[in-house]
This record gives structure tokens, C-alpha cells and sequence, in this order.
């Protein structure tokens, strides 16, 4: 118990608990969302350890003028710093670059690696949406896999747009890779994609570019007795993605460790706020890693946690 107090002294004296800084984090992901909710854990634990106030808000839907008037409110309320993410820079550019000017620090994550420093952001924490989508088709052609879908759930996000070009890239020449475009809704997904399999019946991968996809997905492997028979591997962790890799129902998961991409930032923001202090790295890759059926029941472990 004395140690841990010390411990819990030293982080308190070290980042200077009790000072008053607020800082913003505004995304286009919902909190109560698999993937996002463990984002919101990291900024969760990083504001209790830095003493920071922080404040998580995000549109209701994916909706890039309800996350501009986020952000304006966010910055109208003077924070002493702003952690954005950037599906889409034309729509968010301005509202972005308004909080730069007002003297606001900003930090993006998530997406928008490719147009952060353009907008005047001090750096971004997340990982490359090519990279990482192109080494999920690499994957997939090691395993024999000539024709594949790419399944993307949020169209206008130009993160997904780079994750599908990717992983045709990553597929090779001669593959074949369609974009098959889906709602949010659970139900309309699993029906999306039972209607394309009996339409390609020879379809031989199915890549989903986070749980929202994954998960109706997998409902619909099984029910059209596919599972094992098309490849089938997803962007993100959710409980039932990792489920599904330990009973080796899918091929892996493209992890981007979001747990981080919600706790970095803030103690980032906290230590140069307070001490004018910042990585000398303008990027910092959070990912992509891949969880499989080998390592999956130690991810779950860590999930259990909220840290995966």
C-alpha cells in the first residue's frame, strides 16, 4: 500500500495534479461503439493520472457537420487544449484551423495522418491507413486469396477509403477487389452481405474495416455456411471479433491499439500545456498489429480490461 501511494505521489507531482487544464476530445466515433469505447477508456485513465478535466463528445452519427459544430462549441469554450480526429479534411479543415489560430494546441488521432500537419495540428497518434490495409491483403494473398471484397460501413471516411486502396494494393496484381458499401444498422449489414454471397459465390475474402461490419459479417458467414470457406479478416477488436479469432471462425484482426490513441494524446497535451514539452516524433504509430487465432485468448485477457 506505501508503495503504491509513493507511486500514485510521484505521477501526481510529476504531472502536476491539481492544476486546472480542460482539454476536448472531439470524434467522429460514439463512445457506447466497441471500438471507440475503449478509446474513451485510455482518455479516461490519462486524465485521472495527469489530473487533466477532459471532456469526450462526438457526433451522434457519422455526420461531419454535427463534428464541426462540435468542434466550434469546443473551441468557442476556450480549452486549454483539442484532440481531434480527421475522417474528412475538407469538412472538418476549417473548423480545425479555427482552433489552431484561436491558439488552441490540437492533436489529431485516429485518421487524418496525411493532412494533419496541413491544417497546423502539432502531431497525430494513430496508425497509416494504407500500410495497415495494404498488409491485411498481403495476408490474405499468402493465403490464396485471388478475389475479395472490401466492406466499408462509413463511405466519405477517407480512412477507410485508404484501408480498402491498400488492401487491393496489398492483394496484387491479377486480384480482384470490389467495395461493397453498407449502412451501420446490424441487420442491414448481415443482410448486405448474404445477399452478396449468394451474387459472388466465389468469392474468396471478405475484409470489414471495423466491428460494425465485422460483426453482422460473421452473422452471415455462419448462416450462409461459408465460415472457413472464405477468409475473412476485419480491421478493430471487439468482444465478439475476438470471440470469433479464438474459435478460429476468422483469418485475423488488424489492431491499431485505440486504447492508446485515447491515452496518448491527453498526457501529450498535459506535458506541453504545462511544460511547453512534446515528442520530437510528429507521428506516432499506434499500429497496425494483428491479432489471430494463435494470440487471441491473451488479447481477450487484455480486453477484459478495456485496453484492447
Amino acid at each position: 500500500m506505501r508503495r503504491a501511494a509513493l507511486g500514485l505521489l510521484l505521477v501526481s507531482l510529476f504531472f502536476g495534479v491539481g492544476m486546472a487544464q480542460r482539454i476536448v476530445v472531439v470524434t467522429h466515433g460514439q463512445a457506447a461503439d466497441p471500438f471507440w469505447s475503449v478509446v474513451k477508456n485510455g482518455v479516461d485513465l490519462a486524465a485521472q493520472q495527469t489530473g487533466v478535466r477532459v471532456e469526450y463528445r462526438a457526433p451522434e452519427t457519422f455526420d461531419m457537420v454535427q463534428m464541426g459544430q462540435l468542434i466550434d462549441a469546443a473551441v468557442a469554450s476556450k480549452p486549454d487544449g483539442l484532440v481531434v480526429s480527421i475522417p474528412d479534411a475538407d469538412a472538418l479543415g476549417p473548423h480545425i484551423k479555427a482552433a489552431v489560430e484561436a491558439g488552441i494546441p490540437v492533436i489529431s488521432i485516429n485518421s487524418g495522418a496525411d493532412v494533419f500537419k496541413k491544417l497546423g495540428v502539432l502531431m497525430h497518434v494513430g496508425q497509416e491507413e494504407y500500410i495497415a490495409g495494404k498488409g491485411g491483403g498481403e495476408r490474405m494473398r499468402e493465403m490464396g486469396v485471388k478475389k475479395a471484397v472490401c466492406v466499408n460501413h462509413e463511405v466519405g471516411n477517407v480512412a477507410l477509403d485508404q484501408r480498402c486502396e491498400g488492401f487491393k494494393d496489398g492483394l496484387g496484381e491479377g486480384a480482384q477487389v470490389e467495395i461493397l458499401a453498407v449502412p451501420t444498422d446490424f441487420t442491414e449489414v448481415r443482410n448486405a452481405i448474404l445477399a452478396y454471397l449468394q451474387k459472388n459465390p466465389d468469392i474468396q475474402g471478405i475484409l470489414t474495416l471495423g466491428p460494425v461490419g465485422a460483426e453482422p459479417t460473421l452473422q452471415a458467414l455462419e448462416e450462409a455456411g461459408k465460415i472457413g470457406k472464405v477468409v475473412f479478416g476485419t480491421f478493430d477488436l471487439s468482444p465478439a471479433v475476438l470471440k470469433a479469432l479464438n474459435e478460429k471462425k476468422m483469418a485475423f484482426a488488424i489492431d491499431q491499439q485505440q486504447f492508446l490513441q485515447g491515452y496518448l494524446p491527453v498526457v501529450f497535451l498535459a506535458n506541453y500545456v504545462r511544460y511547453g514539452l512534446l515528442p520530437a516524433n510528429d507521428v506516432v504509430l499506434t499500429g497496425p498489429g494483428f491479432v489471430t487465432p494463435e494470440n487471441a485468448a491473451q488479447v481477450i485477457e487484455l480486453s477484459k480490461k478495456g485496453i484492447r
